[in-house]
């Protein structure tokens, strides 16, 4: 009987795991839009000093100083679409290039 509820509580409790980080995520405002994740980052980076600190002196040991990173997820997103659509908007005169050169290549190397 217990061979049989093992693996649905092992189940159960990886979909409650999952379910619970993707609510966080949720609620923290990770899967909104890039205005969203920047709040959300400037709300960990003010939360999680502190909290490395106490766990620090909790359990008696010393990180090495973290580097600074400045990185905007806006501008990120921001030019990650621009790429994108310049890709998009290049693409039928890319296209168009590519076959003549593959058309001229086919008659080259037919004669």
């Amino acid at each position: 009987m217990a061979a049989k509820i093992l693996p649905v509580v092992k189940f159960a409790t990886k979909v409650t795991i999952a379910g619970g980080a993707l609510y966080v995520a949720y609620d923290s405002g990770l899967l909104g839009g890039s205005e969203q994740g920047s709040v959300a980052l400037g709300r960990a980076k003010a939360a999680i000093p502190p909290a490395v600190e106490e766990w620090m002196k909790y359990f008696g040991f010393e990180l090495p100083a973290t580097p600074k990173i400045e990185f905007s997820p806006l501008d990120a997103w921001n030019s990650g679409v621009k790429k994108s659509i310049h890709t998009l908007s290049v693409a039928p005169s890319t296209v168009s290039d590519y076959t003549k050169q593959g058309l001229q290549y086919v008659k080259n190397h037919l004669k």
